[in-house]
């Protein structure tokens, strides 16, 4: 763009066919419209001619100021402000101001002030808005409609206190006029069902009427469809029973059969032509709306999301969505997503809500007001989401990498066909760590990683009687050395029940979506392989082990891979934790646990092609940056060139040594800086700097490689402290000692076993439970398992052992035995009372005490009658007396 371009230039040649876009033309032959919308040109003013005025219904709504293309257009809202305390005759009157809307640009920037409220920022906007948008923004009372907002009772039943709060803080800032908020909520905290709700109320109240919820994913879209729909607003009534939910189109695998609605497709022209009777929301994934918006080559590098075949350019008003709300808005790895993000959001003139378990630093310097927080740690203490447990899987190869002997045999595999051959090692190779699964395998490595978690999975199954459902992230799903198909092989393999109990979902697999809610949802598959399909936003409650095989360097990404296990169970109600095993020794957990809740780590930077480069050096921008940048590119091309490359950069530098080239470019250009671009800006150079020959990718399983795996468990105090089991037993241990004396369940099984009861019971546990260890009975009974290779310790015997080690520790079955046998020696029993001895002992088993409200409310006893049906059998002094040494034996 021209530096020089006078302000009658940028207007002609850059304002006016903006304007001109927008619905705002001028008049023809001069003669001025009564009811179509049109601009004036320097229109006379009290206070000097303004640039533009925009007429709508025969009155100025709106004043332009337009500078030249080198001028910034925010400072100069000021002299719109002017020119409208200055119109002549104005229809409207806001305080000093004569029309409602002001605008300033330089042609290619455009800010916009509504000034009817005192609290309404000046902002930038994508395009001006056309006429039917100031006229919809006239119409609405947009004040009031707040005012009912903060009216409404926050009182759907099904509601948390936290969520209530983030609805409350949202619809607050919204009052007060501002329009880029952040709500971050801890995964598992039910950020969807918040935000359906507060659509809800926005929409009821008026103060939107047209939302869109843009994902990232079709599977969140699905998520988010299904949402919606079946959400109560109103008692009896379903969101979208009261108001349309449209989506783009899905595939009919996208919903399962227990789905009965049938989503649907937005009409193109609710896009292209809104009108203020239209109230729907639209859930839309933001590839498909970036084309939208930008055109298709902008979601190149937009992640691996598949794209919507139908997806095309449209032109949309920037006031097509009054409310814009961005799930999962951390997303953006790389600065070209952040770009494309940012964009398309950008365009839309609307209030825009952001939603995310983990803020990044370039999520808050978007989303500028964070209006509501609700941290992982706070929901585990409030009892809405669970705490987890460590496993640290330590392999040799996954710490230190891979080194082959000379004489080795390896199998060499061709990446592009899969057609693979034996070969012998002539001489040592090494590999990283990050090399492995990348160039080699050790299957045995993967092999011994597989056996260790089944230790854990199958303790864990004779503990609660169920497969823990297990998600295992491998590092790549390659065409033919895809590491997820050598984890799902083992796993089969290993757990040895069937193919449908280990299932690979990535984006490779058909119906990836249905997979995904088959492992949801069902009991097959129960060991789930992904690399990252599984990261974001999909809600697997019953998740109880998480497996980390892949090494991950992003906070972000991390947290959303962690945060698939928090939640609590929903078939499985006593999922109390969930277990993370990190198979690189506990380092992924060490690398991310001294990191603040808004992650730091910067986005990896936009890829600039070489041609990019050499053109800033050729017109002097930040000159020695940039040749420092193309030296650094020069210098890893010469690393990732094949032979028949080096031939072919022989013909422009000696020898097609492109790394000593490289070396002395910098003096060679401080030297002739003419004469040394012209080989950088030669086009046929620059083409086989970017389509140099490679050499061809080999990939090694490394089958005579043997791994040395072990593990640890690990578990967590409420502060993210760490403790292997024998520590946590000796923290155990001190708590029962220091306690004796404070918590009375402790005092009463130790010293006075006559008053052992379920209260005592209750309270031991949650007494135990609430300590800083988070002392629960079933990570105790895995300490006590691990520590002294004794399984399903009942509670009693664990405070007792802990007090006086001599104590002997017993299983719930053995103390119920013992206590039974004790307290019915000598005795004879009649066939009825041995039937209800039977039941008081299943009943025991569970709860390890009895008490006659037991013989109310526990089924077992209940069901055949109850005290009243036992009390005839024994009498009931008999009775009272049997449960009461019951009672005090189990506790001795």
């Amino acid at each position: 763009m021209p530096s020089g371009e006078s302000e009658w230039k940028t207007r002609k040649q850059r304002i006016d066919p903006k304007l001109d876009a927008s619905g705002w033309r001028l008049p023809r032959g001069g003669a001025r419209p009564l009811r179509q919308p049109f601009r004036s040109e320097e229109e006379e003013t009290d206070n000097g001619p303004a640039d533009y005025a925009l007429w709508l219904d025969n009155a100025i709504v709106g004043v332009v100021e337009a500078k030249k293309l080198t001028v910034g257009p925010q400072n100069v809202l000021t002299q719109a402000e002017r020119y409208a305390r200055g119109l002549r005759r104005p229809k409207f009157r806001f305080d000093e101001f004569g029309c409602p809307f002001l605008y300033a640009t330089n042609g290619e920037i455009i800010w916009f002030h509504d000034v009817r409220h005192p609290l309404n920022w000046s902002r930038q906007v994508a395009r001006f808005h056309t006429p039917n948008a100031l006229k919809e923004m006239l119409s609405r009372d947009f004040e009031g409609a707040c005012e009912a907002l903060l009216r409404l009772p926050h009182d759907h039943p099904r509601l948390r206190p936290y969520q209530k709060d983030a609805n409350a803080a949202v619809e607050g800032a919204i009052a007060d006029r501002k329009r880029n908020l952040l709500v971050a909520m801890a995964t598992g905290t039910g950020k969807t069902f918040m935000v359906v709700n507060q659509v809800y109320r926005l929409m009821k109240t008026g103060v939107a009427r047209r939302v869109l919820f843009l994902v990232d994913r079709r599977a969140l879209a699905a998520q988010a469809v299904r949402a919606f729909s079946a959400f109560e607003a109103e008692p009896g009534k379903k969101f979208d029973q009261i108001y349309e939910v449209y989506s783009s189109r899905f595939q009919t695998e996208d919903f399962g059969e227990e789905d009965k609605f049938d989503p649907k497709v937005l009409p193109q022209k609710y896009l292209t032509d809104p009108q203020p009777g239209h109230a729907f929301v639209y859930i839309c994934t933001i590839q498909r709306m970036a084309i939208n918006i930008l055109g298709r080559q902008a979601i190149f590098g937009l992640g691996d999301e598949a794209i919507d075949e139908d997806a095309a350019p449209l032109d949309i008003p920037i006031h097509a969505f009054d409310v814009v709300v961005a799930d999962e808005c951390h997303r953006g790895y790389t600065s070209q997503e952040i770009s494309t993000w940012r964009s398309t959001l950008d365009h839309f003139d609307a209030i825009k809500i952001g939603l995310t378990a983990t803020p990044a630093s370039h999520t808050t310097a978007y989303f500028t007001q964070k209006v509501f927080e609700y941290s992982y740690e706070q929901a585990v203490k409030d009892g809405h989401l669970v705490d987890y447990d460590v496993v640290r899987v330590r392999s040799d190869a996954r710490m230190s990498g891979l080194f082959l002997r000379e004489g080795e045999n390896v199998e060499v595999v061709d990446p592009r066909t899969g057609l693979s051959r034996m070969d012998q090692l002539e001489d040592e190779r090494e590999f990283a760590t990050a090399e492995l699964e990348a160039k080699i395998t050790a299957p045995d490595s993967n092999r011994k990683i597989i056996e260790e978690l089944k230790k854990y999975t199958d303790d864990h199954e004779k503990q609660f009687r169920r497969f823990p459902k297990t998600l295992i992230f491998a590092v790549n799903d390659l065409p033919h050395t895809s590491h997820a198909d050598q984890l799902a092989a083992l796993s089969r393999e290993i757990f040895n029940r069937g193919d449908a109990f280990v299932e690979k979902i990535t984006g490779r697999v058909d119906r990836p979506l249905q997979k995904i809610r088959e492992f949801r949802n069902r009991p097959n598959p129960g060991i789930a392989i992904t690399v990252d399909l599984l990261s974001t936003g999909v809600d697997i409650p019953d998740l109880e082990y998480v497996v980390f095989l892949r090494p991950v360097r992003s906070r972000i990404l991390f947290e959303q891979m962690l945060g698939r296990g928090t939640r609590k169970g929903e078939r499985y109600p006593s999922k109390d934790h969930f277990t993370v095993v990190d198979c690189f020794d506990g380092t992924l957990l060490a690398y991310f646990k001294k990191s603040t809740g808004i992650t730091k780590e910067d986005p990896a930077p936009p890829t600039r092609t070489i041609d990019e480069i050499v053109r800033d050096i050729w017109s002097n921008k930040d000159r020695d940056y940039n040749i420092g940048c193309l030296v650094k590119r020069l210098q890893r091309i010469d690393k990732a060139m094949s032979g028949e490359a080096r031939d072919a950069f022989a013909a422009y530098v000696p020898e097609g040594d492109v790394a000593k080239y490289a070396r002395e470019l910098p003096t060679a250009l401080r030297k002739d800086f003419v004469g040394s671009m012209t080989l950088l800006r030669n086009p046929d150079f620059q083409e086989l700097l970017v389509n140099y020959p490679r050499p061809e990718r080999t990939f090694l399983r490394a089958y005579e490689q043997t791994d040395n795996v072990s593990s640890i468990l690990v578990f967590r105090d409420v502060a993210g402290g760490e403790y292997r089991p024998e520590d946590y037993l000796t923290s155990f241990s001190r708590f029962v000692r220091e306690n004796e004396a404070h918590i009375e369940a402790i005092r009463v099984l130790l010293d006075r076993p006559r008053e052992w009861s379920a209260t005592a019971l209750a309270e031991l546990r949650q007494k135990l439970a609430g300590s800083r260890y988070n002392f629960t009975t079933e990570k105790l009974q895995r300490a006590h398992e691990v520590r002294y290779k004794k399984p399903l310790v009942d509670v009693i015997s664990m405070v007792k052992h802990a007090a006086k080690e001599d104590e002997p520790l017993l299983t719930a079955a053995e103390r119920v035995e013992r206590a039974f046998a004790r307290v019915t020696v000598g005795q004879t029993f009649t066939a009825d009372q041995q039937k209800w001895l039977d039941r008081i002992r299943q009943v025991m088993l569970a709860n390890l005490s009895i008490d006659r409200e037991d013989f109310e409310y526990q089924d077992t006893l209940s069901a055949p009658g109850g005290w009243g049906a036992a009390k005839k059998h024994f009498g009931e002094k008999l009775l009272t007396d049997l449960i009461h040494r019951l009672n005090e034996t189990i506790a001795a």
